[in-house]
C-alpha cells in the first residue's frame, strides 16, 4: 500500500513537471535505504519544498490546504484533542465551532481514517470534521508550538511579568511562537474574531491600555491592561501590518491577513498618534459575513421585490445612502454576487477593496499612481463592463464620471453620504448635477441603518406606556433586552438591515427636471406606497425583531409622519 501511494504521488508529481525522472528515481532509490515517506525525501534532497507537494496533493485530491504559518489557532479546540493523539496522527486542532459542532483540523494525510476516528471518537460520533491539508513538517512544527505554550489571554499575561516585557529587540524574531506578546496579540485577535467584533480599539491611557472592540455597532470594553504591555504590542501589530516601527508621530495604515475560527480574515489597521501614545484600530473584515444572500438582508418581501426590480434594469444608477457603519458595502456586495454571472463583466473601484470577490474585475482608489474614483472610472469604461461599482461618490467630478458611465449604457452602483433615500437628490444638486441628466439615469435610492436584534432566548414582553405609545402609533405588546449566557448578557444578538427605498419612475423624472422640493418629493414618494425609515423600524419593533430602546438609538422617532 505504501509502495503504491509513493508511484502515485511520483508520477502526479512528474506530470505536474514540478520533477523528473531522474530526480525521481534518485529520492525512490534513497528510499529504499530509509522508512522515510518520498515527499520527504524529497524534501530533504532540495528537490522541492513541502509547500509545493501540498499543493499538488490538493488539486489532484480535490482538498483544501491550510498555510499553518499564517493560522491563529483557538486555545479552546486544543484543549479538546490530547498531544499524543495529535503527534500520533499529525493532526492539529485549528478551531471548534460549539454552536455547529464542527472541528476544523489541519491534517498531513486525509486519508488516515483511523486518525479521524479517534478524533471524532474524543470529540463525539454527532461532531462534524472540516479538513484542510498541511504539509507534515509543518502539522509537527506546529503541534510544538501551540501544545508548548500558555494560548489562553490570561494564561499569558500571568506568563508575562510587566517589567520585563519592554523588549527592545522585539522587532527581531517576531514570528518566534516563544515570545509571549506574539501569543497575547494572537489570543486577542482570535477572542474579537469569536465575539463577532468588527473592529478592536487599542487606547492607551496615562496609566493603561484600554482594549475595546465594536460588536453588532456598539463599543464594548474587554480589558484592561498595564501601560508598560503596549509598547511591545504596538511594535507586534506594526510588524504585521507593514507599518514602519520606528515611526509613532505620524499616522500609518497597514493591513495583514490570518487564518482564525477555522476561515480566512483580513484586518485593516491605522495607528494614530494621541497624548498617552499611538491609538491602533483594526477593522476586522471577514469574507464569510461580509457577503449576505439578498433575501438575508432583513427586508420584507414587498420591499424584496422592489429591489429586484431596481437591480433588473440594464442601464442607470442605483444609490446606497446611509452614514459610516451603516451596511453600505455589505448591501452593494449582495447585489452584486447576485448578478456575478459569467455573462456580464463586472468592475469596481473602492477605497480600498474589502472583500475579493470570483470573476469581478476590483480596484483601489490609489493616491500614490494619483487615481481617484473619476480617473478610475474613466479608465474602467475602456475596459468593456456591463456594471460598475464606484466606492462613493464625493465630489463634482466622481459624480459626473458616474452619470456618465449610467448615460452610456452601464448599470453603476455607489454611495452618497445622506440622511435619507430621497435626500440624495437634492445632494446632487448641490454636486453640480443638472437635474436633466439625474431625470431618466437615476433607477433609485436606497437609505439604511444597521439595528441589533433581540436574543429570542431572553427577550421579555411587556405592554408600552403613553410615551412609548405615542412613538409607535400605538399600543402594543413589544419587547425589551433582558440578556443571557448565548448573547452574553447583552440582550441582543447579530444585526439587520432597516431600509427605505425609492424607485424612480416618469412622475419622479417630472419632478426633478422642475427641481421639485423635497417636501414635494416625500409627498409623491408616500402616494406610490414609500414607506420611510423610522416606519419600517416600527414594524421590525411591532413584530419583535428589536426594541424600541434600539430603535431610537439609530433613527430619529419624534419627528416621523405616521
Amino acid at each position: 500500500m505504501p509502495g503504491e501511494r509513493n508511484k502515485l504521488l511520483g508520477q502526479l508529481l512528474i506530470e505536474k513537471g514540478v520533477v523528473g525522472e531522474d530526480q525521481l528515481r534518485i529520492a525512490l532509490l534513497e528510499q529504499d535505504k530509509s522508512r522515510m515517506r518520498l515527499g520527504e525525501l524529497m524534501v530533504g534532497l532540495g528537490f522541492l519544498t513541502e509547500g509545493t507537494i501540498r499543493d499538488v496533493l490538493s488539486e489532484s485530491m480535490g482538498q483544501e490546504t491550510v498555510d499553518l504559518s499564517r493560522v491563529v489557532v483557538d486555545a479552546a479546540a486544543v484543549r479538546l484533542i490530547p498531544q499524543e493523539v495529535a503527534r500520533r496522527h499529525q493532526v492539529l486542532p485549528l478551531s471548534f465551532d460549539k454552536n455547529r459542532h464542527i472541528m476544523t483540523l489541519a491534517i498531513a494525510n486525509p486519508e488516515n481514517i483511523i486518525a479521524l476516528d479517534q478524533v471524532k471518537a474524543l470529540l463525539g460520533e454527532d461532531c462534524s470534521l472540516h479538513l484542510l491539508l498541511a504539509g507534515e513538517s509543518e502539522v509537527m512544527h506546529a503541534i510544538d508550538q501551540y501544545y508548548g505554550f500558555e494560548l489562553s489571554i490570561e494564561g499569558i499575561l500571568q506568563e508575562i511579568e510587566p517589567g520585563e516585557i519592554e523588549n527592545p529587540g522585539l522587532q527581531i524574531g517576531v514570528t518566534e511562537f516563544s515570545q509571549p506578546v506574539v501569543r497575547l496579540i494572537d489570543a486577542l485577535l482570535s477572542d474579537a474574531v469569536q465575539r463577532g467584533a468588527s473592529d478592536i480599539h487599542f487606547e492607551p491611557e496615562h496609566s493603561f491600555l484600554r482594549i475595546r472592540c465594536r460588536i453588532d455597532g456598539v463599543l464594548r470594553q474587554l480589558r484592561s491592561l498595564h501601560k508598560s504591555y503596549w509598547s511591545p504590542m504596538a511594535v507586534r501589530l506594526k510588524v504585521m501590518s507593514g507599518m514602519n516601527i520606528a515611526e509613532n508621530r505620524a499616522p500609518q495604515d497597514g493591513r495583514f491577513s490570518l487564518r482564525l475560527s477555522g476561515r480566512q480574515i483580513d484586518f485593516r489597521v491605522s495607528a494614530e498618534p494621541t497624548t498617552h501614545g499611538e491609538n491602533i484600530v483594526l477593522r476586522i473584515l471577514d469574507r464569510q459575513k461580509g457577503i449576505v444572500l439578498l433575501e438575508d438582508i432583513g427586508l420584507e418581501k414587498e420591499e424584496l421585490e422592489i429591489l429586484k426590480m431596481m437591480i433588473s434594469k440594464p442601464e442607470g444608477l442605483i444609490l446606497v445612502t446611509g452614514p459610516t457603519g451603516s451596511g453600505k458595502t455589505t448591501t452593494l456586495y449582495s447585489i452584486l454576487s447576485r448578478i456575478n454571472t459569467e455573462a456580464v463583466n463586472i468592475m469596481t473601484l473602492e477605497d480600498p477593496v474589502e472583500y475579493p470577490m470570483p470573476m469581478i474585475r476590483q480596484a483601489s482608489v490609489n493616491e500614490m499612481a494619483k487615481l481617484d474614483f473619476a480617473g478610475g472610472i474613466r479608465s474602467m469604461l475602456r475596459q468593456d463592463p456591463d456594471i460598475i461599482l464606484v466606492g462613493e461618490i464625493r465630489d463634482q467630478p466622481t459624480a459626473v464620471m458616474a452619470f456618465r458611465a449610467a448615460m452610456t449604457g452601464h448599470q453603476v452602483y455607489t454611495t452618497l453620504h445622506t440622511n435619507s433615500a430621497i435626500g440624495a437628490i437634492p445632494r446632487l444638486y448641490d454636486l453640480g448635477i443638472h437635474p436633466e441628466i439625474m431625470a431618466g439615469n437615476i433607477i433609485g435610492m436606497i437609505a439604511q441603518r444597521l439595528a441589533r436584534r433581540l436574543c429570542h432566548s431572553c427577550r421579555k414582553a411587556y405592554e408600552t406606556g403613553p410615551e412609548e405609545a405615542a412613538l409607535l402609533g400605538e399600543k402594543a405588546v413589544v419587547y425589551r433586552a433582558e440578556g443571557c449566557e448565548s448573547c452574553d448578557f447583552q440582550g441582543y444578538s447579530g444585526r439587520f438591515a432597516i431600509m427605505e427605498l425609492v424607485r424612480l419612475d416618469e412622475d419622479f423624472d417630472d419632478l426633478i427636471v422642475r427641481r421639485g422640493t423635497l417636501r414635494e418629493m416625500r409627498n409623491l414618494a408616500r402616494e406610490k406606497g414609500f414607506r420611510t425609515l423610522s416606519q419600517s423600524a416600527i414594524r421590525s419593533v411591532l413584530s419583535g425583531v428589536t426594541s424600541l430602546d434600539e430603535i431610537s438609538r439609530v433613527i430619529d422617532l419624534t419627528g416621523r409622519s405616521t
